[in-house]
């Protein structure tokens, strides 16, 4: 029994130790920041020209047949940077890119609709 009662002696002064590191940690959260130092603004980024996708720049090639010569010349018609094409069913991330000319195209390979984003 005496082993018994030892462990809960020192069980309970570990217990008081965790207990004083835990309130001090509870306290730290709790404070702030000085108030008078203000969180620098985010830097301005202004697009050029050359960022930009400009779709309407391209319409005429609805309804045309998809392959790579086309591709590179709407790319360079729109001015966009980058190129993506979309196929009837593919995945895709959701993240928006002004300097991104998305092809969507239908099952039969024609291009459908041309969108910047």
């Amino acid at each position: 029994m005496k082993s018994g009662h030892a462990l809960t002696a020192v069980m309970q002064r570990h217990m008081k130790s965790l207990g004083g590191a835990l309130g001090a940690l509870l306290l730290a959260g709790c404070s702030s920041a000085p108030h008078d130092v203000a969180a620098p603004p985010p830097p301005s980024v202004e697009p050029s020209a050359s960022q930009t996708c400009d779709a309407s720049a391209v319409q005429h090639a609805l309804g045309e047949p998809f392959n790579e010569a086309n591709t590179s010349l709407l790319q360079s018609e729109s001015g966009a940077r980058q190129v993506r094409v979309l196929r009837p069913d593919s995945a895709a991330t959701l993240d928006y890119r002004e300097d991104r000319l998305n092809i969507h195209l239908g099952s039969d390979d024609t291009i459908e609709a041309l969108r910047c984003g």
